[in-house]
């Protein structure tokens, strides 16, 4: 299906082979912990999307469509390491276009380098993710190739959970942020697939209105 068709159906069908490889995992009764210490009924890892390769492919071409399409003008794509890196490379591989990755910190060796590979300034960057949740690592690559002179017009990713504060972050720093497929998406797809009840989808509601909240203490 194309972006062009029906933009809020291939959401779902995102969405839909995500619950189906077990790259998104529901669990409300018994909460995931992520780094930043939040309980999440909710652990996503697309990461195993590239292990299946019906799904890897289908979500390749997705991914160049959208990034086609939002940003015509597009130069070169950046993958956020280290989850965004082979997801940018297909799609770069996909569009004949160079990639390059952002490190999350320079190494710490040898060139120091905080970006890998060849962007010269001036370079209209497309910045890949493969999730946006918070968008606080996701935007400081992106501010990182902005400093290396790099005219960054957007980010593109596979999932976004679509926090308030991620649109508030990617809103003040003048960042477009379009994705594959999203939160309400993946809620419809779960119900339909018969993973969720009508407790469940009450407590994923809450947490998606809460999530630093949502069952602490």
């Amino acid at each position: 299906m194309s972006l062009a068709e029906d933009p809020s159906q291939l959401s779902r069908q995102t969405a839909r082979q995500l619950l189906q490889i077990g790259a998104i995992r529901l669990r409300p009764e018994q909460p995931f912990t992520w780094a930043s210490g939040w309980k999440s009924p909710i652990y996503c890892d697309n990461r195993l999307s590239l292990s299946f390769p019906e799904v890897r492919l289908f979500i390749k071409r997705a991914l160049s469509e959208l990034v086609t399409r939002s940003h015509p003008h597009v130069e070169a794509i950046a993958g956020v390491a280290t989850a965004g890196i082979p997801q940018g490379a297909l799609v770069a591989d996909s569009l004949n276009l160079p990639f390059a990755y952002v490190r999350s910190s320079p190494k710490g060796h040898g060139m120091e380098n905080l970006i890998e590979g060849h962007l010269p300034q001036g370079r209209k960057v497309v910045v890949l993710e493969d999730l946006i949740s918070t968008g606080g690592s996701s935007l400081k690559a992106a501010q990182a190739l902005r400093e290396h002179g790099c005219q960054v017009l957007g980010m593109v990713s596979i999932f976004t959970y679509g926090f308030d504060v991620a649109e508030q972050n990617f809103a003040a720093a003048g960042l477009p942020l379009h994705s594959l497929s999203n939160y309400q998406s993946l809620i419809e797809e779960a119900q339909e697939m018969g993973l969720i009840g009508a407790a469940e989808l009450e407590s994923l509601q809450e947490w998606r209105r809460q999530p630093d909240r949502w069952k602490q203490g």
